[in-house]
């Protein structure tokens, strides 16, 4: 399994220029990344549709509610350092405030940035946007996803924030996990394997890796559900419960600091709900630093082997 590969980017610049065919409300907006976004591929189609506003990331989330406003469905992209690295007052008062129909789909997320170092290595995005009112977060976990997802949020209005990754393999691939087909529910996660040992909650990235991760440990005789959290909020509550108490322990993997990411969304829902062990594997409250995608991943405890390991402890104490 995970054989195939395919980059999140491309996905969107394809996306982008589907949806410019099927709705003539939908404008592309960027921040001097529309080559590196794949954007470039509906200006191309679309130009009187498209507007690159330079590195000027504030003025690219005031545009893009401005053209919201006039009843445009505004896709803005930029790499997520900057949106909504300088724009978290934009994002709030302008986009949220007025409950806007503007979607921030934001590449260049997480630890895999890798040679451009901490500085450029968001880590801290899903929890800046899912605590702002009327955000919907979103992180997919392949290029696969990222097509059905974008064309899904162009029907759905409000403010989305949709995180994607540059890439974890040169050429910016990522592992496929879904079959092309794939339907986006949006606030439903998407179950990926059962077992009844131990649920291990994915997304982005790490989607990938919990898979690697309950295929290691099915080896060992331990079973787990894997559990695609794509829709970070709304996040859903129901499956969530479901596999709490189906496997009475669990683990969550994302590639963003442990604290206020999807980890700790699936952790004020057992907490409020069905309290059972949790294991959460991510960026443990520091900054990343210069090196290559998958050198960065181990060292930092993002790998299948970590996920692994923290499923035997999180199952260790539920007994």
């Amino acid at each position: 399994m995970l054989e195939k590969m395919g980059a999140m980017r491309n996905a969107y610049g394809e996306a982008l220029v589907e949806l410019g065919a099927s709705n003539a409300r939908v404008v592309v907006l960027g921040a001097d990344t529309t080559e590196s976004m794949k954007s470039g591929m509906f200006g191309a189609k679309y130009p009187d549709r498209f507007f690159n506003l330079g590195i000027a990331e504030q003025n690219l989330v005031g545009v893009a509610a401005g053209l919201a406003f006039g009843g445009k469905v505004s896709f803005a992209g930029t790499y997520a350092i900057f949106v909504p690295g300088k724009c978290v007052d934009q994002v709030r008062n302008m986009l949220c405030y007025a409950d806007l129909d503007v979607k921030l789909v934001c590449s260049h997320a997480g630890l895999t940035v890798g040679p451009d170092g901490g500085s450029h290595e968001q880590v801290e995005d899903i929890a800046l946007m899912r605590c702002v009112p009327h955000m919907r977060v979103v992180v997919p976990a392949d290029a696969v996803a990222v097509k059905s997802i974008i064309k899904a949020i162009a029907d759905i209005p409000g403010p989305f924030y949709v995180r994607i990754t540059r890439g974890v393999i040169k050429g910016s691939n990522t592992p496929i996990v879904y079959e092309d087909g794939f339907e986006y529910k949006f606030g439903k996660a998407n179950v990926i394997r059962e077992g009844a040992d131990v649920a291990l909650f994915g997304c982005g990235i790490m989607l990938p890796e919990t898979v690697r991760a309950a295929e290691s440990l099915a080896a060992k005789g331990i079973q787990a559900s894997v559990i695609d959290i794509h829709t970070v909020k709304p996040i859903d509550q129901e499956t969530i419960i479901k596999y709490a108490k189906k496997c009475g322990a669990a683990v969550s993997a994302e590639e963003h600091n442990v604290m206020g990411g999807m980890g700790s969304a699936v952790a004020e829902v057992l907490t409020d709900q069905y309290p059972i062990p949790l294991k959460r594997v991510g960026v443990n409250d520091t900054f990343g630093e210069s090196g290559e995608a998958q050198e960065l991943l181990n060292k930092y405890g993002l790998t299948a082997a970590h996920i692994e390991e923290a499923a035997k402890q999180a199952i260790a104490m539920k007994r």
